[in-house]
């Protein structure tokens, strides 16, 4: 089965934050694989599902809670 992965640019600094997000993300996409390169220059947010990923609604999620994102993949 193939897998589908989206790498998105993010603003999150705080690995708390990226928690959080990680959480909500996963109710979001359930099964999904989720995380954060805080040491990445771009923050990058990686996700990786075997269903495909709604990036729309990954955006959506994230500019709610406070935070810009921009799809790199």
């Amino acid at each position: 089965m193939k897998s589908s992965v989206e790498i998105f640019k993010t603003n999150v600094l705080e690995p708390l934050s990226a928690r959080e997000l990680i959480r909500s993300l996963k109710q979001l996409l359930p099964g999904s694989k989720v995380n954060f390169d805080l040491e990445d220059c771009d923050n990058i947010l990686r996700i990786e599902t075997s269903k495909p990923i709604n990036t729309l609604a990954v955006a959506r999620l994230m500019r709610q809670n406070g935070f810009a994102v921009t799809i790199l993949s």
